[in-house]
């Protein structure tokens, strides 16, 4: 199964460690930063890589909770029937921190993840290749 993990760029790195969890427990996890090239159209890139993928991961942060394109990238999951049941929301560091009233309000029906931004990250990773295999 192919995971697409929808991130800002302060999320990055749990990004990249989340992508080699999965892809440990013979997952497929699409790396945006080794798919696309200089000179690429990233916005086809990134297109072609949800229209290719069969579930989503995505990390849930106050940037990514401002950006545009993360929330393009829920919509599409939430209007896809192969991403049904296959979007896992993680919440990134403390909810204090978290803009909640900017969550999509659909989101707080799923089970959410919550992962601290230090420590503790192998758990809800753990959580989050656990809810994907038993989907895969």
């Amino acid at each position: 199964m192919k995971v697409f993990i929808s991130h800002s760029h302060e999320t990055k790195a749990l990004a990249k460690k989340v992508g080699e969890a999965l892809e440990r427990v013979g997952l497929e996890a699409w790396n945006h930063e080794q798919e696309i090239l200089p000179g690429d159209n990233w916005a086809q890139k990134i297109a072609q890589a949800l229209e290719e993928s069969q579930a989503m991961v995505v990390l849930l942060s106050p940037d990514s909770l401002d950006s545009t394109i993360v929330r393009r990238e829920i919509e599409y999951a939430l209007s896809t029937k192969h991403f049904n049941k296959r979007l896992i929301p993680v919440l990134v560091g403390s909810e204090d921190d978290l803009p909640l009233e900017k969550l999509p309000w659909i989101l707080s029906h799923l089970n959410v993840i919550k992962m601290p931004a230090l420590g503790k990250q192998e758990e809800g990773i753990n959580r989050i290749t656990q809810a994907l295999q038993a989907v895969a």
